[in-house]
């Protein structure tokens, strides 16, 4: 699923230090989100209850309105930053990310009425597996949580999980840059190609609960406000 920029902007201060391709990736997100449905998104939003800042936060119109956070990565380093290289751990994680897509798909087969119905085709719908009683499929999640801890990839991304800081949860990347075992658990992953993204892997279906959506709500609005230019003050500029 490919979806192409549309010419957002973000209006923001320039962040020390953060380069050109990372915010491209923010404005590629933006306009993601915006085409998907979640209408009001914006840069630098900080989350409710996480004590992080997420890239983009984005949520939609009306009042069942769903949520999502995209965390952008533009390097591999920037990716794996504090990151140990543990090769048994790396196996056994990819491993567990195989097992993880066959039984989801074997899942999906035999039980269609956990589709979402939240996209206009049915092939992009996200699968809604929380309220599946499969203890093996909870256990896999549970190892593949533990696994990425232990490679020391993804604290942010497997508390955000944990606290079920959005309804969607996205990695942005660009191509190239990652390994399937990288990809945090539950996380859906959105690459780049030219001027636009492409939807790689779906990510988990996620309850965020009215207060926490409530919450993120006004912290994108807060962060909306300080972004937009302030209005000319009576007098300012004019000539006397």
């Amino acid at each position: 699923m490919l979806a192409r920029r549309s010419g957002s902007v973000i209006f923001e201060s320039v962040k020390r230090n953060e380069t050109q391709a990372h915010r491209r990736l923010k404005a590629l997100a933006i306009d993601w989100a915006r085409e998907q449905g979640w209408a009001i998104a914006t840069a630098e939003v900080r989350v409710p209850r996480s004590g992080y800042r997420a890239d983009v936060a984005a949520i939609g119109r009306g009042n069942q309105a769903k949520t999502a956070l995209f965390e952008c990565k533009q390097a591999r380093a920037d990716m794996l930053k504090d990151c140990y290289d543990d090769a048994e751990t790396r196996q056994k994680l990819t491993a567990a990310l195989h097992r993880r897509k066959r039984l989801e798909k074997l899942l999906g087969e035999h039980r269609p009425d956990l589709r979402r119905g939240d996209s206009l085709f049915a092939e992009f719908d996200a699968w809604d597996f929380n309220a599946l009683e499969h203890s093996g499929y909870r256990k896999l999640l549970d190892e593949i949580a533990t696994l990425q801890v232990r490679l020391g990839a993804g604290t942010k991304f497997s508390k955000m999980l944990r606290y079920q800081s959005a309804d969607f949860l996205y990695l942005v990347v660009e191509d190239d840059i990652y390994a399937d075992a990288e990809i945090p658990a539950g996380w859906g992953l959105l690459v780049r190609r030219g001027e636009g993204l492409e939807l790689r892997s779906k990510p988990t279906a996620l309850d965020a609960g009215d207060m926490q959506r409530r919450n993120l709500l006004e912290a994108i609005a807060l962060r909306a406000s300080r972004q937009a230019s302030p209005l000319p003050r009576p007098n300012q500029g004019l000539e006397v």
